[in-house]
C-alpha cells in the first residue's frame, strides 16, 4: 500500500501535477481525510476536535447524498469506464477512416484533460505503448478491456474477463435481467 502511495505521488509529480495536498478528482475520500487528519495534528485541541467530529459524522452520515457531491477518484474512475466501455460497445461494427480519426483524436483529447493527472499520465503512456485499436467495434471494445485491466493491476483490483465485454457493456446477461422489457412490465 505504501509502494502505491509512492508511485501515485510520482506519477503526480511527473505528471506536472503541482498539487501536494489530495485533490477530489485524483484522491478518494478516505485519502483525502487521511491527509486532513495529519495536516491538523498539531493544531490545537478544539481543531483537532472538530476536525475528528466532522470526519466521523462525513464517514456515517447517511442523509449526504453522493449525486450533490462533486466526483472523488473512485466516483469518477467507475463513471469514466461506464463511458468509455458503453462508447466502445457502441462504436461501428466496421468504422471508416474519420469515425478512426475521430475515435483517435477522441482519446488523445482524453487523456490530456482528465481531471486527475496522475490517471491522465498513466492513459498516456498505456496508448504510448498499446495505441487504441480503433478500426472495429470488437477492436475498440478489447482495447479498452486490456486497458482497463492495466488499470486494474496497478490499482491491485482482480482483472475482468474480456471475453464478456459485450455481455457486460452492450448487450446484459444472458437471464434477461438487465433486459428493458422487464422494465415495461
Amino acid at each position: 500500500m505504501n509502494e502505491q502511495r509512492a508511485t501515485m505521488a510520482e506519477t503526480r509529480k511527473q505528471s506536472g501535477d503541482k498539487q501536494q495536498k489530495p485533490c477530489r478528482v485524483c484522491d478518494s475520500f478516505k485519502s483525502w481525510r487521511r491527509h486532513e487528519a495529519k495536516a491538523h495534528h498539531g493544531a490545537p485541541a478544539a481543531a483537532a476536535a472538530a476536525m475528528t467530529t466532522a470526519a466521523a459524522a462525513a464517514s456515517s452520515s447517511t442523509t449526504l447524498v453522493e449525486d450533490e457531491c462533486p466526483a472523488d477518484s473512485q466516483t469518477l474512475g467507475r463513471a469514466t469506464w461506464t463511458f468509455l466501455h458503453t462508447m466502445a460497445a457502441y462504436y461501428p461494427e466496421r468504422a471508416d477512416a474519420q469515425q478512426q480519426a475521430t475515435m483517435k483524436t477522441l482519446l488523445t483529447s482524453f487523456s490530456q484533460f482528465y481531471p486527475c493527472g496522475r490517471c491522465a499520465a498513466h492513459l498516456r503512456e498505456e496508448m504510448a505503448e498499446h495505441p487504441p485499436a480503433v478500426a472495429t467495434r470488437t477492436e475498440l471494445s478489447q482495447w479498452m478491456c486490456r486497458t482497463h485491466n492495466a488499470v486494474n493491476t496497478m490499482l491491485g483490483k482482480a482483472q475482468f474477463d474480456c471475453s464478456r465485454v459485450d455481455e457486460r457493456w452492450r448487450d446484459g446477461p444472458s437471464d434477461g435481467r438487465c433486459s428493458w422489457a422487464q422494465d415495461v412490465e
